[in-house]
């Protein structure tokens, strides 16, 4: 196994040089793909329909098409559902990442192509690693095996001759993994894909304290149930007494401050490292390049062309989206993509804001639909994760999960914030706790610091303990047990927080 670490980490640090060239000539990069990929799909549906064939720069493609969002593409990817094909990519498009998203309780299904896999995907997944052998050259990563939190995927037949494949994005990339992976991985794929949700844990928990393992990969929430269920089954104190030869977790689709403290306790070494990335169905956005840093480096490779839009320009009719050379350090962005998958100029939901433009790093500061703004106050996840994180550390405490939404102002009543937090570990003061969690607000947000003035807008938070496992069992409930599902965080109505409140009381 010494030798095979060896080896793999040689080949992953081979891509580094590949990496620079894109940190070198960023924009050059950008507009080569734009170029590729109209010029791939020129023949398709959509390619005729937009005359692909006649765009020549980035300002006659944000003349030509429009910016759309899921709803307004859905009608196309029926369509490739049902069998149809070359309407958004002219190659065969069978797989479909099943997404519940996080503003909207239907799911979504984002086509997946070949290309979409190998150059956007599966290429991410293999610089994250390259990046982390680069920055840590004594890694014994590949010594042992890895965990990866998957999801589930299932076969629909919609007639004899059409066949589509939908699940889980991480089910879609473990079956489509080359078969020499699967000796680096644990559990096998048949506990790691199924779809009920408490059996699967159970059983990854027996299945992999018989490996040594060396890293994980999931959405933080999701591994916490995993390696509390091992601790319970083993009788040890934290982790390393499991895997003392774990040194890596990489994380993902949502914010690690809140979980932190935890995984410090549960992997105390210092040789253990964290790793974010920011990968959605939609495809593989950026990773992080730097330790203990709080940003991504944005990958600009991976078959995706960016556009931006300031989010103060969302509400207009017209909002004006600029390619990456326009962008401004500090300002929050709604991310558009087109895509090796036929998403063409693709509103995805999320929120972003650079912290460096040479090279280009990001960092995640919501949802465009997930915020509060019911007082002018523009709070944001990204304003939510950092004051909860400096409650805690000062209180003392740690939090499992958490969603808020106004209280809205009646006539004898302040409009107010009412969150609904589940402790781990509680504060042993709530009222100084929610001072902090208030200052801490203020702090970051100038908006919200305004309205919370003298209290005459808005009062001071509200602050609701909830028992242990109510999100658990609130997506239970739903049917959305799985790492693919989040729990929401902020909305301006209150349909989350009012149904959690009713099934506790």
């Amino acid at each position: 196994m010494e030798l095979l670490n060896a080896v793999i980490s040689w080949l992953m640090k081979k891509r580094i040089h590949q990496i620079e060239l894109f940190l070198k000539y960023p924009h050059d990069v950008q507009r080569e793909w734009l170029k590729k990929l109209l010029h791939t799909a020129r023949d398709t549906e959509w390619g005729q329909k937009y005359e692909f064939k006649s765009i020549t720069s980035p300002e006659a493609f944000r003349q030509r098409l429009p910016i759309l969002d899921y709803d307004e593409l859905k009608p196309s990817i029926d369509r490739l559902k049902k069998g149809e094909q070359n309407i958004l990519w002219p190659t065969e498009i069978k797989w479909f990442a099943k997404s519940s998203g996080t503003t909207a309780d239907k799911s979504k299904f984002i086509p997946v192509s070949e290309e979409a896999l190998e150059e956007c995907h599966f290429k991410g997944g293999k610089d994250l690693l390259s990046i982390y052998c680069n920055n840590h050259p004594g890694t014994n990563l590949f010594s042992g095996k890895a965990i990866g939190m998957g999801g589930t995927h299932q076969i629909v037949e919609v007639s004899s001759e059409s066949i589509y494949y939908q699940g889980d994005l991480s089910a879609i990339l473990m079956q489509n993994l080359p078969f020499w992976v699967e000796f680096l991985r644990t559990p096998n794929l048949s506990i790691a894909l199924m779809d009920e949700w408490e059996s699967k844990i159970e059983k990854m928990a027996l299945a992999t304290i018989q490996h040594d393992v060396t890293n994980i990969s999931g959405v933080p929430s999701w591994t916490l149930l995993l390696v509390r269920r091992i601790l319970e089954i083993t009788g040890k104190n934290n982790l390393l007494e499991v895997w003392p030869n774990f040194e890596l977790f990489i994380h993902g689709g949502v914010s690690f401050h809140p979980y932190q403290d935890q995984f410090r306790k549960l992997f105390p070494s210092d040789r253990m490292h964290y790793l974010e990335t920011y990968t959605a169905s939609e495809g593989f956005f950026a990773i992080q390049d730097r330790d203990d840093a709080d940003d991504m480096l944005l990958m600009l490779d991976y078959g995706i062309y960016y556009e931006f839009i300031p989010v103060s320009e969302l509400s207009s009719e017209f909002p004006d989206a600029i390619s990456l050379e326009g962008v401004a350090l500090h300002t929050n962005y709604a991310i558009v993509i087109t895509t090796n998958a036929g998403l063409w100029r693709y509103l995805i939901g999320d929120t972003i804001e650079f912290t460096s433009v040479n090279p280009y790093r990001i960092k995640i500061t919501g949802r465009t639909k997930s915020y509060i703004n019911a007082f002018g106050e523009e709070l944001v996840v990204d304003n939510a994760e950092k004051a909860l994180a400096t409650a805690c550390s000062r209180c003392q405490c740690n939090i499992i999960d958490y969603t808020a939404a106004p209280i809205y102002l009646e006539e004898n009543r302040r409009g107010a914030h009412e969150w609904l937090i589940e402790f781990e570990k509680p504060p042993t003061e709530m009222p100084f706790f929610t001072e902090i969690f208030d200052n801490a607000l203020k702090s970051l947000n100038s908006d919200y610091e305004a309205k919370r003035y003298h209290n005459m807008i808005l009062g001071e938070p509200i602050i609701r303990v909830v028992p242990h496992n109510t999100f658990y069992n609130w997506l239970k409930s739903k049917g959305k047990l799985g790492g693919q599902h989040k729990v929401p965080r902020l909305f301006n109505d209150r349909r989350y927080v009012d149904e959690i409140l009713q099934m506790i009381s």
